[in-house]
Formats: structure tokens, sequence, C-alpha cells
């Protein structure tokens, strides 16, 4: 008996999760308003905690993961898009947003030149499009210069559109002091 009223419950949940992935698949359900191509967001115009459009919003944003495949787009990275992409959805005008990346640790590599990075991982970086995607949008994308030393890079090996900070460390506790938020990624 039990079996029987599991039948219609599991037909309903897989129908469900078939509309859901149909909606997904969708060119209109991710869109990439302000950053495009990188960032993907879904916007929920009812939703609550939405940013105030008259606001200033002050965040760094730790980068600190590497990317799972040398040729894929940093996840981090692609989230400060996506983040960009959210509060301009919401209102908010890019003028209000005043947005710091920094890369160390394992997300350092992802701040090299073109040459560099093919030589290191035998590919083209992937992270430079976003990176000038970010900058044009007025995030400022720097590399932690200790990091580059630990990982035995050369500081002319940084792409010239990030900015070399003395360390992540100072980077995020002098943007905190000038009451910048920080957003571990």
């Amino acid at each position: 008996m039990q079996k029987v009223a599991l039948i219609p419950l599991t037909c309903l949940l897989f129908g469900a999760s078939l509309t859901c992935q149909a909606k997904q698949q969708d060119s209109n359900f991710w869109q990439t308003p302000t950053v495009h191509d990188y960032g993907r967001i879904h916007y929920l115009p009812n939703s609550a905690f939405k940013p105030d459009a008259h606001q200033q919003y002050k965040i760094v944003f730790a980068l600190n993961q590497g990317a799972e495949k040398p040729d894929q787009v940093n996840q981090a990275l692609d989230h400060v898009a996506r983040t960009v992409n959210l509060y301009v959805a919401s209102g908010v005008p890019l003028k209000n947003l005043h947005f710091v990346a920094v890369a160390y640790g394992k997300a350092t590599p992802l701040v090299l030149r073109d040459e560099e990075y093919r030589k290191k991982f035998g590919v083209a970086n992937p992270n430079l499009p976003l990176i000038d995607a970010l900058k044009k949008a007025g995030v400022t994308v720097s590399v932690c210069g200790q990091a580059v030393a630990e990982h035995q890079f050369d500081y002319g090996w940084i792409d010239e559109h990030v900015t070399l900070a003395l360390s992540a460390l100072t980077t995020i506790t002098t943007l905190e002091q000038q009451g910048y938020s920080l957003m571990m990624l």
C-alpha cells in the first residue's frame, strides 16, 4: 500500500525537477547584465535583502581558491562578477560600487600574463578577459605581492590590468579600516 502512494510522489518530484531544468536551460533564466559572459545571475525582483540603489557599497574580496582546471575561469573571480551583476540588476549604479578583489594563495596564478600562464599551464589564461571586464566595471583586481614571491613568479609576469599589492593581509585590513566589508571567496 505504501509503495503505491510513493509512485505518484516520485513522479511529481521528477516532473518538477524536469521543469526546473528546462527553465535553467532557457536563455532568459541566467543573465549577465553588466559583466557580460561572466558571473551569471537569476534575478529575483520580489526577493528579500535587495541592495539599496542609493547606498555606496565597499567590498574587498579575498580570492584564495585555485581554478579546478587551468583552462577554466577561477570560480572566486567569477563570483566577483556575479556580485557586480547582482548589485546592478538590483538598481545600484556602478559608481556606487567600490570593489577590490585581491588574489593570493592558490588563486595567485590567475593574474599571470598570457605568455607566462601558457608556459606554466600549457593553455591561454582564461581569467584575463574577465579581469578586463571587471576593470571596465570599476573593479580593482589586485594580487598579493608576497604570494607572487612565494610562487616564484617574476613581478613582470603580472597582467597589466592587475594591481600589485604589498600583501593580501595589508590590503584586506587597510580596506576594512576604510569601511570595506570582507567577502571571502
